[in-house]
């Protein structure tokens, strides 16, 4: 078996022991079984692309599950009205070619009503609930996977309970210890999960599709590489190496000044003293002689 066989059949174990329950908390956590699909899918694509880095990581399933959620919780998302986030769940507006379970139809009102609960959450709060009580991960793992210290973490959680409990008073979450909350809130959103089953994509799809979505992505960078050489290249060509005047213009000039020439200082000492002999001169000629 050669190298990337060996790296298929790894990727495609993870595929089939994960995939299918990230697609249910996918839902849980937007509402959307198409969007919930897409997004496991995106996150098992990025985790093709970069096997080599998930392969070695601790928690290989938890390198997908933070993908797709990333994916998910997208804010671009709301731009298209198929793909938006749900704030109730909406298992009569998917497109005609995504068949829906049979589960969707036949959910149990006290299921919807939780569902819709979990919905009305802002975002980071439902991932916070959703990762701590529905899948029991600890306070320290929860916070370093949504990106936010431990007490912030904790303060999304405790809100969350809050507001369910508040939506929900039959879950009897009021009066309640933390853990005692944690519990009862696993118990339903595991429920919950369980009756809401979105099938996933197959393995070989999802790695085909990562592979032509790679090979698109290397051949637009190529693609515009080659552009802006090319654009490099024209202008280049096109553009003279030296600055030419247009002929029809005629080249901007300083205004012309008529300045005074500066005054010869010598000169002009040397005629002062020149006038003053001659006047001299006049006026002996003018004076008679004493004898």
């Amino acid at each position: 078996m050669t190298q990337r066989e060996q790296a298929a059949s790894a990727f495609d174990d993870l595929h089939a022991r994960h995939a299918a329950a990230l697609t249910q908390q996918t839902y849980l956590l937007t509402g959307r079984p198409r969007l919930a699909r897409r997004a496991v899918e995106q996150g098992f694509r990025l985790a093709w692309q970069r096997w080599p880095q998930v392969a070695v990581d601790p928690d290989p399933a938890g390198w997908v599950r933070a993908a797709a959620y990333e994916y998910a919780l997208t804010p671009w998302h709301r731009l298209c009205p198929g793909l938006r986030p749900a704030r109730k769940p909406k298992h009569f507006q998917e497109p005609k070619h995504f068949q829906e379970p049979k589960e969707f139809q036949e959910s149990e009102p006290s299921d919807r009503a939780l569902l819709e609960a979990l919905l009305g959450l802002p975002a980071p709060y439902r991932r916070a609930l959703l990762l701590h009580d529905g899948l029991g991960m600890g306070l320290y793992e929860t916070a370093a996977e949504i990106e936010a210290s431990t007490p912030a973490a904790a303060g999304r959680l405790t809100h969350a309970r809050e507001r369910v409990a508040e939506r929900l008073p039959e879950l009897g979450l009021d009066g309640q210890e933390p853990v005692r909350q944690g519990e009862i809130l696993r118990a339903r959103i595991t429920g919950l999960a369980a009756a809401h089953q979105v099938p996933p994509a197959d393995a070989q799809c999802v790695r085909s599709g990562s592979e032509r979505s790679d090979l698109r992505t290397t051949l637009a960078a190529v693609g515009l590489a080659g552009l802006f050489a090319l654009v490099t290249l024209v202008m280049m060509i096109v553009t003279p190496d030296h600055y030419t005047p247009s002929p029809n213009r005629p080249l901007a000039t300083a205004p012309h000044t008529r300045l005074s020439p500066a005054p010869r200082r010598g000169v002009d000492i040397r005629k002062q003293g020149n006038a003053a002999v001659r006047k001299r001169l006049r006026q002996a000629r003018l004076t008679p002689d004493v004898r």
